[in-house]
């Protein structure tokens, strides 16, 4: 909920039309934040977030004309431990899922990456992304089946050299866009019910508690 509000707010703030969310998965030192860093170049101002053990990146972008604020959510190390908190999926738009070509053991967790992801977004996009081809350009002539499998974009990337990485960050956006103005997810109307239904019960309680208070005050005659 508060989530929702803060984004409510950099909306406002910026006059855009809306604002998504964009979350980069992948085992430690795949090259996620440096990714990142090379499509924001100077123009970023990452936010450390360490209750959630994440890195927010701000940008603002042009898709069809208008604006669009997009929050980049890196994982800061959390990955370490092969999941993620739930509230790192909550209400995202889309996900970039990154593996280093380098080494076979993070192109095999992107089962489990994927699996954790469709648990709290089953439909967002996501794209798959092999890094670090600038060490081996062979590696690009080679087959890689998990996007297939799952009928995933692919794109093969160097944070090093910038191969492909402003096509890509501009893809994960329009498609990001287009999710939240097409979609009706199910996991955020089931969050929103959670939502609505605990401030129920919080002001039901509530006004038991100022009704017991007031019997206690007031004993009836």
């Amino acid at each position: 909920q508060e989530q929702g509000q803060a984004q409510a707010r950099d909306e406002a703030a910026a006059g855009a039309e809306q604002t998504v969310k964009i979350i980069c998965l992948g085992d430690s030192a795949v090259g996620k934040s440096k990714l990142l860093e090379r499509f924001l170049l100077d123009g970023f101002r990452p936010q450390q977030h360490s209750t959630y053990a994440l890195t927010l990146y701000k940008h603002r972008a042009r898709v069809d004309g208008q604006t669009v604020l997009v929050d980049f959510w890196d994982t800061a190390g959390q990955e370490r431990f092969q999941s993620m908190h739930a509230s790192y999926y909550h209400k995202a738009h889309a996900c970039i899922m990154v593996f280093d070509v380098q080494r076979k053991v993070t192109y095999r967790s992107l089962n489990s990456w994927y699996k954790e992801l469709r648990e709290f977004r089953p439909e967002i996009p996501c794209i798959v992304v092999a890094n670090k081809i600038d060490v081996d350009m062979k590696v690009t002539q080679k087959s890689f089946s998990f996007a297939r499998k799952f009928s995933l974009p692919f794109y093969f990337v160097s944070a090093a050299d910038g191969t492909n990485v402003v096509k890509l960050f501009n893809d994960a956006i329009k498609l990001a866009v287009a999710y939240k103005e097409d979609s009706g997810d199910f996991m955020d109307e089931v969050m929103q019910e959670l939502e609505s239904f605990d401030l129920q019960v919080e002001s039901e309680e509530l006004l038991d508690k100022e009704e017991i208070c007031a019997e206690e005050k007031h004993p009836p005659a």
